[in-house]
């Protein structure tokens, strides 16, 4: 990571107003330092932080990923009841999660049509949808 990225990282976290903390800066800028969209887990993303130079905790990276989601700088894509991945592409896409690589990637959106939705229940609204297509290698 360099003086650039490091920047990089930083303008994402003032763009919506969160503190810049050293952990924070670490974590922003392995997310969007090179201008690369990504989908990652709080573990594979501590990995990175442990590829690198830089020292910051799982509990830390768990935490401060979801201080992100909830400040809008990416989105919480829930695969199943235990496993959460984070994309730095907040539009509203489609995703396809590969099941045999637990690996989630951008579906294309173009390619998906959803004519009409069930009407919420009285006192509620749909605050978003989801579309994660399940996808498992064809055994040649």
């Amino acid at each position: 990571m360099n003086r650039t990225t490091f920047q990089i990282g930083e303008g994402w976290l003032a763009q919506v107003g969160l503190r810049p903390t050293r952990q924070r800066v670490v974590l922003a800028t392995l997310l969007v330092g090179d201008g690369c969209n990504r989908h990652v887990t709080a573990e594979s993303l501590y990995a990175s932080v442990k590829q690198s130079d830089a020292s910051v905790s799982l509990a830390t990276v768990y935490n401060t990923l979801k201080v992100f989601s909830a400040a809008g700088l990416i989105r919480e894509i829930l695969v199943d009841g235990t496993k959460s991945y984070f994309d730095t592409r907040i539009d509203d896409h489609p995703h396809f999660y590969w099941e045999g690589e637990n690996e989630l990637t951008d579906a294309p959106k173009e390619q998906l049509e959803i004519t009409s939705l069930p009407k919420a229940p009285k006192g509620a609204e749909i605050s978003k949808v989801d579309v994660v297509i399940r996808l498992r290698r064809k055994e040649i």
